[in-house]
């Protein structure tokens, strides 16, 4: 009998028992107004008022009178004498209970009030019974919390109808083939085997956020057609002292006795932090766990074709003897993935969704520097949303276009309103970010100026490079810190004055520089060295200080050079502004026009001076 039909049962029950209390107590209370005692009955004998008294069953009489009452009233009986004997007692004559006087019937027992006045009593038993069994197999359980705490939480799939498989995942080539190779012996293990190699115990996948480790855990189990165990670091962590321990124990035997399968550890940092570092001593539950685990990966019984799988974007926090090899031989890295990367997680995540025969996915993916497969399957779904809300019946480049800004910075903000003298002020600064943009040759070609606000930005300039940068030159740098500072420059060109639009500019540019100093090395005058060194809590597993190992003299330099910098790139887009005070004023013209202007639009009004080409950035 399943759970469901053992409540119903127990339901059932107690619904009987009760209407078995009710009928008895309605039953003893039967005819209560029409009661009497005794000895009322053996007065009545006496005045010759009595025609018949029937004894029934339980002690009771049923007392007829001489006025012609048909049903008479109820009364009872002492148990330990007959009713002769007690009206006897009670005054009553032999004569007067003469036949010709009274006549005294016994009633004949039912057999199915009998059968029913038993019932009565024994239902109730019977569901007191029932009741207890119920709880007692309900505490032995796996859904009693207060019975399963050290109980493996872990969620088991069969593998023989996969969900996602390797051709699901994209834009992570290397990282399949690694896999690839884990499914291989788990298929045919005997072709290792024979050259003496030894699989790996464990397999550690590390990214950011977002770029898919749990989507190709997910395939690796689909394509091994093998067991697979799922479960969070953070399930095994409970309040109580041990239960981590017992559930890491729980969930290594039920995989010992499924090998050869596949343990997937999602979010293995929860568990698997370095010891040590708790604020609760050396011996508080996590560590505990994490202990457990170690031995279980690689202690004395490991003849078991058992497979760990462990995910975390925070590989510096874990425990060095979790990563050594005998536990996780491989660590596979999942990086950002690069511009054929997200085309082909477009390209995925485009199926079965009507796309419109030109929606170029290559030039989406250009135009997406940084994003993860989370953010493109989100643009996506944005699109098709813009395109339902537009009652379209495909997908366009607009939608996709106009989605990518919507993840970056949030819906456009039509419905704000601003002064003309406001608007005027933001469309001069959009229009210097893209005019210096365009003057400069190591600098992004501008996508679209737009002064409709999105997010806390008043307006917006995007910058489109046709293909990814691992390394960014000194020159670059300096272009970016000219770009961003050239929305303030055309402000103080234009209206003589300064407004608080270019605070976000002025913070970015401020902190490019301070890291082009002090981490990369590229002040001339302070030389080729890193100065402060970032401070980490690895149980908070954030950073919370940079601890100063410099004198207050290079102190100082630091703060001139980075100074020196900034007022060298402002200086850049000053001049450039004021090169350009034509091309300036027709962008800020058509800005105030239509709000919105493309590149090709863009590129009519200020063509691209000579040594930078049409849209696409030159690397210095």
């Amino acid at each position: 009998m399943n759970s469901r039909g053992q409540s119903y049962f127990v339901y059932f029950l107690l619904i009987v028992a009760i209407g078995a209390m009710f009928f008895m107590g309605y039953r003893d209370n039967v005819g209560t107004e029409k009661a009497v005692t005794i000895n009322q009955v053996a007065q009545a004998v006496q005045k010759g008022e009595v025609a018949r008294i029937v004894i029934e069953s339980d002690d009771r009489i049923r007392v007829v009178y001489e006025n012609g009452t048909e049903n008479g009233v109820e009364s009872r009986k002492e148990p330990s004498a007959t009713l002769v004997e007690q009206l006897l007692s009670l005054g009553v004559s032999t004569e007067q209970l003469n036949p010709e006087n009274v006549v005294i019937e016994v009633s004949p027992p039912s057999i199915w009030g009998s059968i029913l006045s038993s019932a009565l009593y024994i239902l109730p038993l019977l569901f007191m019974a029932g009741l207890f069994w119920f709880i007692m197999r309900q505490a032995q359980g796996s859904n009693n919390a207060a019975m399963s705490f050290g109980k493996s939480r872990a969620r088991m799939f069969s593998g023989e109808h996969p969900t996602v498989t390797f051709s699901d995942v994209a834009g992570a080539d290397e990282s399949k083939q690694e896999l690839a190779e884990v499914v291989e012996f788990l298929k045919e293990p005997q072709k290792f085997i024979q050259l003496g190699a030894r699989i790996p115990k464990g397999v550690l996948l590390v990214g950011p956020p977002g770029t898919g480790k749990t989507l190709l855990a997910k395939a690796v189990s689909g394509e091994a057609g093998v067991p697979f165990f799922s479960i969070s670091g953070s399930e095994f962590v409970e309040m109580f002292v041990g239960v981590g321990a017992s559930r890491v124990r729980d969930l290594f035997d039920q995989a010992k006795r499924h090998s050869p399968c596949i343990v997937f550890v999602d979010e293995i940092d929860a568990v698997g932090r370095q010891r040590g570092a708790g604020l609760g001593g050396s011996h508080d539950e996590r560590e505990q766990t994490l202990n457990q685990m170690l031995v279980e990966m690689d202690g004395f019984d490991t003849d078991t074709n058992i497979i760990i799988i462990a995910a975390t974007n925070r590989p510096d926090i874990l425990d060095p003897a979790l990563l050594r090899p005998g536990r996780f031989d491989r660590r596979v890295t999942l990086d950002r993935p690069d511009v054929k990367g997200r085309e082909a997680i477009l390209k995925v995540h485009v199926k079965g969704k009507p796309l419109e025969p030109r929606t170029d996915l290559a030039s989406v993916a250009r135009g997406t520097p940084g994003f993860v497969g989370a953010d493109l399957e989100n643009l996506v779904n944005e699109s098709a949303i813009l395109a339902a809300r537009r009652n379209k019946k495909a997908i366009g480049q607009s939608e996709m276009e106009e989605a990518i800004e919507r993840v970056v910075m949030g819906p456009e903000r039509k419905s704000r309103l601003i002064s003309d003298e406001e608007k005027r002020i933001i469309a001069y600064h959009e229009a210097g970010h893209a005019v210096v943009a365009n003057a400069i040759a190591e600098a992004d070609p501008v996508q679209k100026v737009t002064i409709v606000g999105r997010g806390q930005a008043g307006g917006v300039t995007w910058f489109r490079p046709d293909e990814d940068r691992v390394l960014m030159s000194r020159r670059k740098l300096l272009a970016t810190l000219a770009m961003a500072l050239g929305g303030r420059a055309a402000e103080e060109l234009v209206f003589d004055d300064i407004t608080s639009g270019a605070s976000n500019d002025i913070e970015q540019v401020t902190r490019m520089a301070r890291a082009m100093v002090t981490r990369m090395g590229m002040s001339a005058e302070l030389g080729t060295m890193v100065y402060g060194q970032k401070e980490e809590l690895i149980f908070l597993g954030r950073e919370i200080s940079e601890q100063r190992d410099y004198s207050e003299a290079v102190a100082e330099q630091i703060d001139r050079e980075v100074r020196k910098i900034v007022e060298e790139a402002y200086k850049v887009a000053k001049g450039l502004v004021k090169k350009y005070r034509k091309q300036l004023d027709l962008v800020a013209k058509k800005l105030l026009e239509v709000e919105s202007i493309t590149r090709e639009e863009f590129e009519k009004l200020f063509p691209p001076p000579a040594g930078k080409k049409s849209g696409t950035p030159q690397v210095a």
